[in-house]
């Protein structure tokens, strides 16, 4: 008799309406393997959790571990509970051989006889257990000897639900993007959603590429800072430029905002901008000696609202808060995104992917861009509370800017 290499699982949550089982068969058939449904009881009412046994069968026991490997990060969990392996660092920055990468959903770990929750959760970084707790940790953050969870056993997932306050923008558009033309309709909901947000005194952090002052749309996000919508701002040295040269010389990139007409001398305007942070000090400084009265950056400084400049290889200037150190951006983006309940990620795909790369699976992301595939990339990180809109931003936010304010009138 050929010898059967066969592992029971189950799993818990929203089964049905939030996809897991059909995720967890679809990788088992994917792989090859089989299944066989030993019990499966569904939730009665809305709120109510679903449970589900399952044997599944492999052709080998690498093949079997291969196919537990892939459903365990789709919130399976092994029916009979084993302890975590760890191993430790063996020196600076280096993780064992075997590490477990983990993903951006909800973690546990089983140690020492009982669950326990892996605080700080990124996606793509390791878990280090420490006087009986467990943190998500990156790379550079790692000491020599830190005990670190490798392999897959003794790691539960719950992955993201599906919203359940009934249908709302985030639920029938979920991971999914719309190339429609900017819409009231869309714009009240996505503004709705922002006001019931800051309501419940969620924490909403925005993501900002210099299209923002480009496309007309600085002086929309300026309102949003002013009017308290919005709790932190992340991006790089090119959106406070072209914001600064916008707010005092009327043009971005040298061209006439209001207009689009080039400006006389424009091609020196955005060096100038960055001369007279220089010549103030810093932003902060340039709004004390009135020299910024205006824009993103002068409402960030008047309401105390925290942002973060990362530099890159291309920076002009960069402007002397910009930091660039890519390290210390990193730490920095982190701190501010914790506990963030809403990301609002517009027209800038690298800061817009390092920080979904930040981001536990349960908080809310807005992407607005005129690119499909940068909308695309950005949605396509694990969550379920996800809003792709694909057009031009200095149409749509002015238009989310009105409704906003029709709201809190």
């Amino acid at each position: 008799m050929a010898k059967k290499f066969e592992h029971e699982i189950e799993v818990r949550g929203h089964l049905i309406d939030s996809l897991i089982l059909t995720k967890i068969f679809d990788i088992i058939m994917d792989l090859n393997g089989e299944f066989q449904v030993q019990e499966f009881t569904v939730g009665k009412r809305k709120k109510d959790e679903s449970h589900a046994k399952i044997i599944i069968q492999g052709k080998s026991q690498d093949h079997l571990n291969q196919i537990l490997e892939a459903v365990y990060r789709e919130g399976a969990t092994s029916k009979i509970q084993q302890e975590i392996r760890l191993k430790p660092a063996l020196r600076y920055m280096v993780m064992p051989d075997d590490f477990y990468s983990t993903t951006n959903s909800h973690t546990e770990i089983f140690h020492i006889g009982k669950w326990i929750e892996v605080e700080n959760m990124m996606m793509d970084k390791c878990i280090v257990v420490k006087a009986n707790r467990a943190f998500c940790t990156p790379i550079r953050e790692i000491k020599k000897k830190d005990m670190i969870v490798v392999g897959e056993q003794g790691i539960r997932i719950t992955p993201p639900e599906r919203p359940r306050e009934g249908v709302n923008l985030f639920q029938f558009m979920g991971s999914s993007s719309s190339s429609e033309r900017p819409t009231q309709h869309i714009a009240r909901k996505v503004a709705e959603d922002i006001y019931k947000t800051k309501k419940q005194n969620g924490k909403i952090v925005l993501v900002g590429g210099p299209a923002i002052v480009h496309t007309g749309a600085d002086e929309s996000v300026a309102s949003l800072i002013k009017l308290g919508y919005i709790d932190a701002v992340l991006a790089g040295n090119a959106l406070a430029v072209h914001d600064i040269e916008y707010s005092t010389l009327g043009t971005s990139l040298g061209m006439n905002v209001r207009d689009g007409t080039l400006a006389i001398r424009g091609h020196r305007n955005h060096m100038q901008a960055i001369n007279s942070v220089f010549k103030a000090g810093s932003i902060p400084k340039m709004v004390q000696k009135k020299m910024l009265a205006k824009g993103i950056m002068f409402e960030c400084v008047k309401n105390n609202i925290p942002f973060v400049l990362a530099g890159s290889l291309r920076d002009d200037g960069p402007l002397p808060d910009v930091i660039t150190d890519m390290t210390l951006a990193q730490r920095k983006y982190k701190e501010i995104l914790k506990d963030a309940k809403m990301v609002i990620m517009i027209s800038t795909m690298l800061h817009s992917i390092a920080t979904g790369n930040m981001l536990p699976a349960d908080v809310k992301v807005i992407v607005v861009d005129i690119n499909q595939p940068t909308v695309t990339k950005l949605m396509d990180r694990g969550t379920w509370q996800a809003l792709g809109i694909v057009t031009d931003v200095g149409a749509f936010l002015p238009l989310v800017t009105q409704e906003i304010q029709k709201i809190t009138k």
